[in-house]
């Protein structure tokens, strides 16, 4: 078997992401790598022919399929990337040498596969994939790297859509600023409020897209501040209107128009992969991924003992014992947690010294004995870094739970409420006080928690949930006042009201992030993630009336609970069904772990947890759940193509289930009700359906994994395309009409053209 241009015959991201840096370009989004994923696949498998010693005519005639089809799909694709670089003039040229380069690669497959040449491979006036394969791989990887050139382009577009978009929400915030009546502040957050909606669908999809979980996790802090700030703007800004000459509502104001412009900042420093000034980020080091690199380096000396020197060990070390000093030096870390702490870190001590003792003897003298040694003290140092990071997850974790539980009644953000409307100055300066050491405990809670975190996207959000304690406490502090000065003020009462709000939402937030931490550490599930919006559907209208929020009361959750439940076990199975794929960048994969993220957060909307805090929010949720599971539907009838004909009945029946159930979903989370008994059953029956789609999901699962193992353990012949598949392309690709000219602006036109090249797959 030859040598692949790509890394396998598998499609795998690897075999993508190995094509920038042929191209030079680096690909950052699933789009972008998925796009390629059928190309891969088909060139690996045309690749893997050319050393067959026995070729039937069948066989060539399949080869010379591939080809055609290949350079086929390639000129479609040709054609739509041609149409973006005349519609973006600044990557014309870039765009057009890129096309240039794929047309001529798979016009040269298309020769080099032709069966008049394969007939006679020996002949000297023909070059053909059997006698040339230096040639074949030139072309291979030619057209590979100039196809991910043209995708890489295309996704500049969408950069520069959401580039446009913040800098549309920047300008209209400065007129939001300089506004001096309602009537025009009513007229600018209208259209502020617009923007905002474009600018949330355009960095959702780009959150979805992105393949840096760490990049993920910063874009939906970023998107997370924007969403609670668009109504802290609207309250903090009508109040400075109100009340002009009070100095606390103007801070109150340009702390919010600060904050949103700093995370509008960092959603362009993610998308653009930049920092101002060149700038590289700094992200602090926690125990726990200190402790796994520290383990790392000590268990590979049982591979080689001289691949790092003592000195690196002992700073490794240092370094984490550092750490620990955040626990030990806290106010709020327990004696006895402090005791244990300081303990394990003297044993660790130890524990390095005699290792390093015993290495150094095996460098100069490898006898059986001192092997034996050696993995003593490589497992006595390994199991004392894990009892040292047990201690510091359970001084963490327990500090988080307590400080929760008494900080969850809001006793200080009721007594400043009800001190601000009485007008009492030095009851609201006695508690706003309380609210500043309140607000050092949660921070600290915080940096602690980021140290056990366990997954670098969980450590970003701790970081986001300190700096959201940093900045509204103040913001709370400084609301308090405004109302204390103007007791009889209805808007500067809603104001507190809403900053308020953001301080319990975050408090519930952080309830949610320790449950998320502990099941990392006992190794129960990984992080979840839930799909962000902003604005909140229906919060933020044109005449600045927000809906009211409905939830459910405790004799609904009580009723709702064992659907919730049963909800809450097929996110479970879900899960482990996932976990069982080679390839976790599988389509299907994706799909369904999205799914079941998005199903465990409805969950636990029914026990009044996580961030879904109101029905109108669960609806929403709904509706987004069905959409992904309708995009799974269409992943599942493109891998339909690839699994045999004896199995595709099966595969499609079970597509077509999941279609209805979804669109069954859709009509009920969109359906309008009214009433407190009409949407309570609007609620369950949304959580009903969702179970549904998840049920049948549990089944698909397996049947996927199942279908492409099969796939892969028989793969020894080529299946020509379906007729069908010629017609649907060839007319559904007009793209100078005016309907698809918009279409053309992204990687959703192209991914379909490159999802056409899979017209023959190995069996």
């Amino acid at each position: 078997m030859a040598t692949s241009p790509c890394s396998s015959s598998g499609v795998s991201s690897s075999s993508s992401s190995g094509l920038a840096a042929d191209a030079g370009l680096e690909i950052r989004t699933r789009s972008v790598e998925q796009t390629l994923v059928p190309l891969v696949s088909q060139i690996t498998t045309l690749i893997n022919h050319k050393d067959k010693p026995k070729r039937s005519d069948k066989t060539l005639q399949a080869i010379q399929r591939v080809g055609q089809a290949v350079n086929l799909a390639v000129g479609r694709f040709v054609t739509v990337g041609e149409a973006i670089a005349n519609e973006n003039h600044e990557l014309k040229e870039e765009m057009s040498v890129a096309c240039i380069e794929a047309r001529r690669a798979g016009e040269t497959i298309a020769q080099l596969t032709e069966v008049a040449s394969l007939d006679h491979p020996e002949s000297d006036s023909h070059i053909t994939i059997f006698t040339d394969k230096t040639g074949v791989v030139k072309a291979a990887r030619l057209l590979l790297s100039s196809v991910t050139k043209v995708l890489v382009l295309a996704d500049r577009i969408v950069i520069k859509q959401i580039i446009t978009s913040r800098n549309k929400v920047l300008a209209t915030m400065e007129q939001l600023e300089k506004v001096s009546s309602f009537q025009e502040f009513v007229q600018i957050f209208s259209q502020f409020g617009n923007e905002m909606v474009e600018f949330a669908h355009l960095t959702g999809d780009r959150q979805n897209d992105l393949k840096d979980e760490k990049k993920k996790a910063r874009m939906a802090a970023s998107r997370a501040v924007l969403e609670k700030c668009t109504m802290m703007l609207l309250t903090a800004s009508k109040t400075c209107l109100r009340h002009p000459d009070c100095e606390s509502a103007r801070i109150n104001k340009d702390g919010v128009f600060h904050r949103m412009r700093l995370a509008l900042e960092q959603v362009i420093e993610i998308v653009t992969d930049s920092r101002p000034n060149g700038e590289n980020e700094m992200v602090p080091i926690s125990i726990y991924s200190g402790i796994k690199e520290f383990k790392n380096k000590v268990e590979g000396l049982r591979e080689n003992l001289y691949f790092l020197s003592k000195e690196n060990l002992s700073t490794m070390l240092e370094v984490i014992l550092e750490h620990t000093e955040d626990f030990t030096d806290s106010a709020y870390t327990s004696h006895e947690h402090r005791e244990h702490i300081l303990e394990l870190s003297k044993q660790a001590k130890m524990e390095l010294e005699q290792l390093v003792s015993v290495w150094m003897q095996a460098q100069n003298q490898k006898t059986k004995d001192l092997m034996e040694d050696l993995e003593v003290a490589i497992l006595k140092t390994c199991q004392c870094m894990n009892e040292l990071k047990r201690e510091v997850h359970s001084a963490a974790t327990s500090l988080a739970a307590d400080l929760l539980k008494y900080h969850m009644d809001h006793m200080v953000l009721k007594a400043l409420k009800i001190t601000g409307v009485e007008g009492n100055l030095e009851a609201v300066a006695e508690y706003t006080c309380k609210l500043s050491e309140q607000k050092e405990q949660l921070v600290e809670m915080c940096r602690l928690l980021r140290h056990v975190s366990g997954t670098e996207p969980l450590e970003i959000t701790c970081i986001h949930a300190e700096d959201t304690f940093q900045v509204t406490g103040p913001q709370i502090i400084s609301a308090a006042e405004t109302l204390a000065l103007h007791p009889s003020s209805k808007i500067a009462k809603e104001n507190l009201e809403v900053f308020c709000e953001a301080w319990e939402s975050q408090l519930s937030d952080m309830s949610m992030l320790l449950r998320e931490i502990n099941d990392v550490f006992e190794g129960r599930r990984g992080e979840k993630r839930v799909y962000l919006s902003l604005p909140r559907p229906g919060k933020h209208n044109a005449n600045l009336k927000a809906l009211k929020p409905v939830k459910l009361d405790t004799e609904e959750q009580a009723k709702i609970a064992k659907l919730g439940l049963e909800l809450h076990l097929l996110t479970s199975d879900v899960d482990s069904e996932t976990e069982k794929w080679e390839d976790q960048e599988n389509e299907i994969v994706q799909h369904g772990q999205g799914m079941s993220s998005m199903a465990y957060s409805m969950y636990l909307f029914t026990r009044g947890e996580g961030l879904l805090k109101t029905t109108q929010d669960l609806f929403h949720q709904a509706e987004i759940f069905a959409t992904e599971g309708t995009k799974l539907a269409s992943a599942l009838h493109a891998f339909s193509d690839q699994v045999h004909y004896d199995d595709k009945p099966l595969l499609l029946l079970e597509a077509e289930k999941l279609i209805s159930v979804c669109k069954q979903l859709q009509i009920t989370a969109k359906a309008s009700v009214q009433g407190k008994s009409a949407t309570f059953t609007k609620v369950d029956a949304c959580i009903l359906k969702t179970r549904n789609v998840m049920t049948l999901l549990c089944q698909l699962l397996p049947l996927c994994c199942k279908l492409l193992r099969k796939n892969k353990a028989g793969n020894g012949c080529l299946k020509p395309a379906p007729p069908w598949r010629e017609d649907r392309i060839r007319t559904g690709t007009n793209v100078h009409t005016p309907e698809r000219r918009a279409e053309t602006f992204g990687i959703k036109s192209l991914e379909n053209h490159v999802t056409n090249m899979t017209f023959l797959e190995s069996k």
